[in-house]
């Protein structure tokens, strides 16, 4: 059976755009797209002004409009809805574990606003299982952005995250599009920026010149299976997150790991995936990894 994309609608713009994006994805894919819609979204300390039955209305109505407008401008789309009665969080972990992935909208720069209430989308980013794609409502989010460089951030080329190829892979090539994979390193504090350690460093043919030997031999059998996918490979002396964010300033999706065996305490989904959260404007798909 084909696992849907599942997306998160709380008819604001940025889940509205999301919808949309993940219909297109959907699509492009060959699977079937399901609407989700948790009309108690309201943590229990949060004053709610309508009744919870014009809520469950209010969802319904907003589920139907959704997927009678995709039925139109999609018809050969299998789309469901799903409203469940729950907190939005629960709901959306819930369904995303029987998805192919998740799609959120997000608001605004500067922070993860999330979807509904801020804290949602970071809970679900943390705890997800399945790929979670977040979209901004802005012009890079729309369809003639779908055919720009699908960029792929690598941070450990000596621990492969295998999932995070696998997503990457396979969405450039339902896109026809290229792949860009970014992988940056700083030198060990000991040595600092200098002359004299780039040179110890470079003894052997040079970091740059192992990492790109390194990411060869990581992407190959990538390439042998998806030989339509043109790759091109990012190597850099450098802040990881400002590699990443640099090059996502003409992707047309961004796709980030999340490590999830991390530690409770502290940054849940690490600090390159955090800061491409924060700051890019292209959609972002975080893809979680042992």
């Amino acid at each position: 059976m084909l696992r849907p994309i599942v997306v998160g609608l709380d008819g604001s713009p940025e889940s509205l755009a999301a919808v949309d994006w993940a219909a297109r994805e959907a699509q492009r894919r060959g699977l079937p797209l399901r609407l989700v819609h948790a009309w108690i979204w309201q943590p229990h300390d949060v004053p709610v002004s309508e009744d919870m039955e014009t809520q469950k209305q209010w969802a319904l109505r907003t589920l139907r409009e959704a997927q009678e407008d995709l039925a139109a401008r999609y018809p050969d789309l299998p789309i469901d809805t799903g409203q469940v009665s729950d907190l939005a969080a629960k709901v959306l972990l819930d369904q995303a574990e029987g998805g192919e992935m998740l799609v959120l909208g997000s608001r605004g720069h500067g922070a993860i606003a999330g979807f509904l209430l801020g804290s949602v989308g970071q809970h679900v980013l943390a705890r997800a299982k399945s790929p979670v794609v977040m979209v901004r409502a802005n012009e890079r989010s729309a369809a003639d952005r779908d055919t720009g460089e699908v960029v792929v951030a690598l941070q450990d080329l000596g621990e492969p995250a295998q999932p995070l190829l696998e997503f990457a892979f396979a969405t450039a090539a339902a896109r026809g599009a290229a792949l860009r994979t970014v992988h940056a390193w700083q030198l060990p504090p000991v040595f600092g920026y200098n002359a004299a350690a780039l040179h110890i460093s470079d003894e052997d043919g040079g970091r740059k010149a192992r990492a790109a030997r390194d990411l060869d031999e990581l992407l190959k059998p990538w390439r042998e299976k998806h030989p339509q996918v043109p790759v091109i490979q990012t190597l850099d002396l450098a802040s990881a997150s400002g590699v990443v964010l640099q090059a996502a300033a003409a992707a047309g999706l961004v796709v980030v790991g999340r490590k999830v065996h991390r530690p409770a305490l502290g940054m849940r989904i690490g600090p390159v995936t955090h800061a491409v959260l924060h700051h890019a404007a292209a959609p972002v798909a975080v893809v979680p990894h042992d």
